[in-house]
């Protein structure tokens, strides 16, 4: 870990071209039209855009029709597109982009405060504790409401277990975080395994898999509403303290010369983290190596400042995941987990993110 650490802060670029930052701000945006617009029924993407304004702007009592270019009118769309865009595929890229958002951002801050890129929401032990809930959740009551508050349930319970564990140790609390995080999230990924194996394999234990591999095929509105509101509390929390993890960074000595608790601000930030990283299991399953990944991709382009590296990643997290989940959907006849997908994308971009690291450190 030391030699990994204080490296990422370091190779930071500071300066960043005010039109890059741009275009990533705006990536999320032309990744949800495009999402929306592709499928087995293609809708063109002009129709989306004049599909989505028109909702927008039929609550304040306008017309679409008389604000877009000749050919993107209302008549130009059919009623079964309408129906595509607004019922079947918004929430579900929605929620895609928000789950996206929240484990980028969550990943970011994660290795920001233990100052180590191969940090990800699986290393606090959240992840693998929300799991543990929702298979408990199904396996005994179903799918539902019930999910919802095992994986919140399963993610507290594993933090605290990590914070109890890590608590007492003033040597290196940073690394027995890290390690308490590994050792309960291997607890818990046991546990899984083992209700699994005594889960009904007629009845149970598909649903179970599935779950667990990741997918938003169970898309609703109220499963968007409650992730959206976790993840804007939780990522709330994580942006205005951004400018803390930069000092966090820096080590605990340093942070307490600069009169921050890291203590303190370390459990806001955990709980934080945690509290976004549940809400996407409990709607999507286990959705790996976005908040792994994408943060160390976005520290390439924007440098180590995490006042703009979060922001930039939640918004990069937000594209990734909607265009993975569109693969998924649209890829086979039969919907892939998005989580399969991920992984086949973040497996090798992270082999050559520590290939390319390790030339740095030898060159």
């Amino acid at each position: 870990m030391s030699t990994l650490d204080t490296a990422m802060v370091r190779s930071g670029r500071p300066a960043t071209s005010t039109v890059v930052v741009a275009a990533l701000v705006f990536l999320p945006i032309a990744t949800a039209l495009l999402c929306l617009s592709a499928g087995r029924y293609q809708v063109p993407t002009t129709h989306v855009f004049g599909i989505l304004l028109d909702e927008l702007v039929a609550r304040f009592g306008l017309n679409a029709a008389d604000w877009l270019p000749a050919g993107w009118g209302t008549a130009s769309w059919t009623p079964t597109e309408r129906i595509v865009v607004t019922t079947v595929r918004l929430p579900r890229v929605l929620m895609a982009g928000i789950a996206g958002a929240g484990l980028a951002l969550s990943g970011a801050v994660l290795q920001g405060m233990f100052r180590n890129p191969l940090v990800g929401p699986q290393t606090i032990g959240a992840a693998s504790g929300a799991s543990l809930g929702g298979v408990v959740a199904i396996l005994l009551f179903g799918f539902g409401l019930p999910v919802h508050l095992g994986a919140f349930a399963g993610a507290a319970i594993a933090l605290a277990a990590v914070l109890i564990v890590h608590r007492g140790d003033g040597v290196s609390p940073v690394l027995t975080l890290v390690l308490a995080g590994v050792v309960i999230g291997a607890f818990c990924s046991a546990l899984v395994g083992f209700v699994t194996f005594i889960a009904d394999p007629e009845v149970k234990l598909p649903g179970i898999v599935f779950w667990l591999l990741g997918s938003f095929a169970a898309s609703s509105w109220p499963n968007l509403m409650l992730l959206a509101t976790c993840t804007i509390l939780g990522g709330g929390v994580m942006l205005a303290m951004r400018w803390r993890v930069n000092v966090l960074s820096l080590g605990d000595e340093e942070a307490r010369t600069l009169g921050v608790e890291p203590g303190r601000d370390r459990v806001i930030l955990l709980t934080a983290t945690c509290l976004a990283i549940s809400a996407q299991v409990a709607v999507s399953g286990t959705i790996g190596w976005v908040g792994l990944v994408i943060p160390n991709l976005v520290r390439m382009v924007v440098g180590a400042d995490h006042r703009r590296l979060l922001p930039v990643s939640a918004v990069a997290g937000a594209a990734f995941l909607m265009a993975a989940d569109t693969l998924a959907r649209d890829l086979s006849a039969a919907e892939i987990p998005v989580g399969i997908v991920t992984a086949i994308v973040g497996t090798p971009v992270f082999a050559w993110l520590l290939r390319r690291h390790a030339r740095g450190q030898t060159a």
